[in-house]
């Protein structure tokens, strides 16, 4: 019966939120449940406790899924206990998350395909000037900005020629590059005072009227608004401020709205079901029966 409530978990995707928050390897194998535990405390890194407790979970998930890179950091580590340093604390380019942005929804939606992202052709007329064919990020850069979801020519933005792919992502940046994939329609109207009664920041004024559609339906979200989830409670988004890279994967460790949606703790337990499932086949299925 454990193992079929814990199939379940989805169905409360309304309030996401990784359970009981504890840092450490240990954390990770009460996370995700039996089936995975061995393999999440393989997959993880040397110094989680630098990030914040809140979002240590986060880290932990998503290198589990496979959408961090886990190599070891030090030439000089061993196989056995190899130094794999995520620097939670360094800040994000804009290269990285889109890289991460990618990868985390098409992994975490890997059961639903008309919900991932599709990588450009190598063909493809590039839609910045800094970002060519050769750039070894063109697929997925490409292809955000082909879907849309980060300004470009392509969406009617003449200014965003180019893409400045080792720049700091900024706060403002990474909520307008998420939102859309979380809402899947189009984002509602907004304006500075609505931003400044909904939320109550002092700084809206700061905010890039670009972003401001996206802070407004990231409120809608309720809980599961990523400004609440990497922030916390703040009455001030600082939205020029880069985004750290603990913050950046607290970010995509979950897509939905409106009480639907997938975590990546979630998506962790979806892959492990074919395994799971494996026994019960034997047992008798109903036939239909005639009328």
């Amino acid at each position: 019966f454990t193992i079929q409530y814990q199939r379940n978990a989805p169905a409360t995707a309304a309030t996401p939120t990784p359970s009981p928050q504890t840092s450490g390897e240990n954390s990770a194998q009460t996370q995700t449940g039996n089936s995975v535990t061995s393999d999440t405390a393989e997959r993880s890194f040397n110094d989680l406790s630098q990030a914040p407790q809140e979002l240590q979970q986060y880290i932990t998930d998503l290198a589990a899924l496979g959408v961090l890179p886990l190599e070891p950091t030090n030439a000089k580590s061993s196989q056995a206990d190899p130094v794999r340093q995520f620097n939670p604390s360094k800040i994000v380019s804009r290269r990285e998350f889109a890289r991460w942005l990618f990868e985390a929804n098409n992994r975490i939606q890997a059961t639903r395909p008309a919900l991932q992202i599709r990588g450009a052709s190598a063909a493809a007329q590039p839609a910045f000037r800094d970002v060519p064919r050769n750039d070894p990020d063109f697929s997925v850069i490409q292809g955000l900005a082909e879907a849309g979801l980060i300004p470009s020519s392509l969406s009617g933005d003449g200014t965003a020629v180019l893409f400045r792919p080792d720049a700091p992502l900024t706060r403002e940046q990474l909520i307008l590059w998420k939102v859309p994939l979380d809402t899947r329609q189009a984002l509602p109207n907004a304006s500075l005072e609505a931003v400044k009664e909904s939320w109550g920041f002092q700084d809206a004024a700061r905010i890039d009227p670009k972003a401001l559609r996206a802070v407004i339906a990231d409120f809608q979200n309720g809980e599961q608004s990523n400004i609440r989830r990497v922030f916390g409670y703040t009455t001030l988004l600082q939205p020029k401020k880069p985004v750290t890279r603990a913050e950046a994967a607290s970010a995509i460790w979950f897509f939905g709205n409106g009480g639907e949606g997938m975590t990546a703790q979630e998506a962790l337990k979806a892959q492990q079901q074919p395994q799971n499932t494996q026994q019960p086949q034997n047992q008798p299925q109903p036939q239909p029966t005639s009328p």
